[in-house]
């Protein structure tokens, strides 16, 4: 079905949905790229203001990626809740920016519609807003999951403690660990990218890490973010497995490019549920995403970059994950160019994941050569922060010297907490009061426990 909209006598016109989704979309170079984007400001406005005037019913009606070719249009259509839509099913996607931005529609509510609306609806309405709308809107869903700990809560924040080393030296690991847990860092999850993926390897590392985690009873999970085969044939060795990791993307190519399929996260959900590892909650799956996965993949079928990712995240919601984290800006410039579209970026992930009813953190990063720097991710910070933003990184210095690009450190996590008056998981918090690592109010005074948790090292 065409779409069209009329600008000062001069008419646009938008072959079917997918185009009028991507013309729609804020500039920025991924979509440029594949030969997606708005030819003109003009152009993007009029495909804005047509969006606007579509009925969210379209969306049930039309599928930008076909429903017999891919198991995700699948997953999304039924997974679709009527009765959770029937409250905004009589709008369009500009009245429905509306009715998300009024005050009566708060976190209860937003949380109600969740499984009622699709990730397009979701992708399509962001498209329609300011940074301020998506943080607005996004500030108002709570989403908690547990499973050592407890995530998301009104009023914390917390962090991956990410303590890569480019040669997986267990040393060079455990005295970044050490750093990072001095700093208050690690709640959301002690996260190791290995160097190798062999189970051999993976299960050193997870060994490394289940021990520290025990030795100083500390209430986090751990993780390994080997792919997902590596994974199941640890669990079929009783390894230590706290959470199940998987990159996902927004179309079922792009995840038979990362190799893999719902299928097979089903096998994973329920292996790494067997071990039964958690002690407050049971969400158990790590995923990551990210904006131009599905390009880089040549995965994407004509659907723009932020609606692909939007679409990820149907994905991750069928499994009840802990944690979700867009890495925004470490694909690199042929996806999001500068420190601006990389923003924008990250805050309408953020929206569509927590208006979806996930658990969203963000990787606050960009490569050296993006046209962007550190004030750029201070910024983005700092909008993350006040959206409420469950989780961010925490690397030494910000500066993965494994994966090689800036992310955020364990400073600028103080930082933030500081700012807003936020805490970190409340579990995490008491062990930290117990460490004498932090005091009741939340200052760090880690000097005392800084022998006893570098013993570790030797």
């Amino acid at each position: 079905m065409a779409y069209r909209h009329t600008i000062d006598q001069k008419t646009y016109q938008f072959a079917d949905l997918k185009e009028l989704l991507a013309r729609a979309t804020p500039l920025r170079s991924g979509d440029a790229l594949a030969g997606l984007a708005a030819t003109s400001y003009e152009e993007r406005v009029a495909a804005q203001m047509a969006l606007a005037e579509l009925p969210l019913k379209t969306f049930l009606q039309e599928a930008v990626v076909p429903y017999e070719e891919d198991e995700i249009t699948r997953l999304i259509i039924d997974s679709h809740n009527t009765a959770a839509f029937s409250s905004v099913s009589h709008l369009t996607v500009g009245d429905w920016r509306d009715w998300l931005l009024a005050d009566e529609v708060d976190g209860t509510v937003l949380s109600n519609l969740k499984w009622g609306i699709t990730p397009e609806m979701a992708a399509a309405v962001s498209k329609l807003m300011r940074n301020q709308d998506l943080i607005a809107v996004a500030k108002k869903c709570e989403v908690v999951t547990r499973f050592r700990n407890t995530i998301g809560l009104r009023g914390r924040f917390s962090t991956r403690l990410q303590p890569n080393h480019p040669t997986d030296d267990a040393k060079g690991i455990a005295a970044s660990i050490i750093d990072g847990l001095l700093y208050g860092s690690g709640d959301a999850v002690i996260g190791i990218n290995p160097a190798g993926d062999s189970p051999a390897h993976v299960l050193h590392l997870l060994q490394l890490l289940d021990s520290l985690r025990e030795q100083f009873s500390i209430p986090t999970q751990s993780c390994v973010l080997c792919h997902l085969t590596t994974t199941l044939e640890l669990i079929r060795s009783h390894a230590p497995v706290d959470l199940c990791f998987q990159s996902v993307g927004g179309t079922a190519q792009t995840n038979r490019s990362f190799g893999i399929s719902l299928s097979l996260l089903d096998e994973a959900w329920d292996a790494t549920g067997s071990l039964r590892r958690g002690t407050v909650g049971d969400n158990r799956m790590y995923f990551e995403t990210g904006q131009g996965s599905a390009l880089s993949a040549n995965a994407h079928g004509g659907v723009d970059q932020q609606t692909c990712e939007a679409r990820a995240y149907a994905v991750a919601r069928k499994y009840e994950p802990l944690l979700v984290n867009t890495v925004v800006g470490f694909i690199g410039p042929e996806y999001l160019y500068d420190g601006k579209q990389i923003i924008r970026a990250a805050l309408e992930d953020h929206f569509c994941g927590k208006l979806l009813g996930l658990p969203m953190g963000v990787d606050i990063c960009y490569t050296n050569h993006a046209e962007a720097d550190q004030d750029d991710m201070d910024n983005l910070l700092t909008l993350l922060g006040v959206a409420g933003c469950n989780f961010i990184m925490g690397i030494p210095g910000s500066d993965d010297i494994m994966l090689n690009y800036q992310s955020t450190s364990f400073h600028d996590a103080l930082y933030i907490r500081k700012l807003l008056g936020l805490r970190p998981a409340p579990e995490f918090e008491q062990w930290l009061l117990a460490q004498g690592i932090a005091d009741g109010t939340g200052k760090l005074v880690h000097t005392a426990a800084v022998n006893r948790l570098m013993h570790h090292i030797d």
